[in-house]
């Protein structure tokens, strides 16, 4: 793959790293990381590594911090063992489902429909947004490995807004997902809602705000990105798709039922494609008594480079090149 460039938080300047360097990178991450559980090892592919390492822009010691965290949180919270029985009720609205299509890029897509929004606990808010997470990840195509999110602001007003639940999802999304965010559509947003928006981007990195665009069904200019991301055929109509299906719960449930059976066999060396072996330890070994405390971690690599800056500014683009920042006038400040 010869180069890989990233931007420069710091100077915008592109900052060229060989596919030589990545790699390099992403061992001493791996040796930081030291030997894991079998269970635990799946999570540490290259290609999971990477992502880590790209969300903290290639900074091998922040990258090992958050990946400990990441695994510390995958053991006790076990997000790939919740089934669609733990968090039927919160789903039964259709406030957050996966769509049966992808984009043009083979995206799975996550709709979230938050003036639908059924509960009061930030706790199951956040387990169905887990289980919806680890669902769309277990769709992705081969070459993918990220989702598209497509929020409609249809029927939402000021009651529907908690920071407390927004501040969760943000670190969920940035801490444990990393750089599984392609792209996040925020379909009529009303005008009370840019307000909030400011408020909310305190919780994100520069990075993930950055992925959001705003789209408007009555710009044409705005809608282009939905046509140059989606085959609108089969685009949902609320979306300014040809799809009236919508979201039925009886059908939606049967087809998370056999993804759920389908889960415990993609998280295994077999049926992970990504997977890459990692040295085993006894099955006595306890998640206490690994060496999952990052904060004494320093690398041959950070020690030589200096710190390198985690906000990066990526770059989101169509089949047919850069998508524009769709936006109303006079809210600039929102992008």
């Amino acid at each position: 793959m010869g180069e890989n460039l990233k931007k420069s938080s710091s100077n915008g300047t592109e900052k060229a790293l060989t596919t030589e360097e990545q790699q390099a990178k992403i061992n001493e991450v791996r040796r930081l990381v030291g030997p894991l559980p079998e269970k635990l090892s799946i999570y540490c592919s290259d290609a999971s590594i990477s992502r880590h390492l790209r969300a903290r822009n290639w900074n091998v010691k922040k990258a090992t911090k958050m990946l400990k965290d990441t695994l510390k949180w995958r053991a006790e919270y076990k997000p790939e063992q919740i089934r669609w029985e733990d968090i039927a009720n919160e789903a039964e609205t259709g406030k957050i489902y996966r769509l049966n299509s992808v984009d043009k890029h083979g995206r799975t897509v996550l709709v979230m429909r938050p003036s639908r929004q059924n509960s009061k606990s930030t706790k199951g808010q956040i387990k169905y947004l887990v289980y919806c997470m680890e669902n769309a990840i277990l769709n992705l195509p081969a070459h993918q490995e990220q989702m598209v999110w497509l929020i409609d602001f249809h029927g939402f007003n000021l009651s529907h807004i908690s920071l407390k639940v927004t501040r969760e999802t943000a670190h969920v999304l940035q801490d444990h997902y990393p750089e599984r965010l392609g792209l996040a559509i925020l379909y009529n947003a009303p005008k009370f809602f840019e307000p909030f928006w400011t408020v909310a981007k305190a919780f994100l990195e520069p990075k993930t705000s950055n992925k959001v665009k705003f789209v408007y069904s009555d710009e044409p200019n705005s809608m282009k990105i939905m046509e140059d991301l989606f085959d609108m055929d089969h685009l949902e109509s609320a979306f300014g798709g040809k799809d009236s299906s919508g979201f039925e719960i009886t059908r939606y449930a049967e087809r998370m039922k056999e993804d759920d059976r389908r889960m415990p066999s993609f998280w295994t060396k077999e049926g992970s494609i990504s997977a890459v072996p990692q040295p085993a330890l006894t099955s006595t070994t306890t998640l206490d008594s690994l060496n999952l405390d990052s904060d004494s971690d320093t690398s041959d690599s950070d020690k030589a480079n200096g710190s390198a800056s985690r906000e990066t500014v990526p770059e989101i683009v169509s089949p047919d090149g850069d998508l524009p920042n769709a936006h109303r006038e006079g809210s600039e400040d929102v992008h």
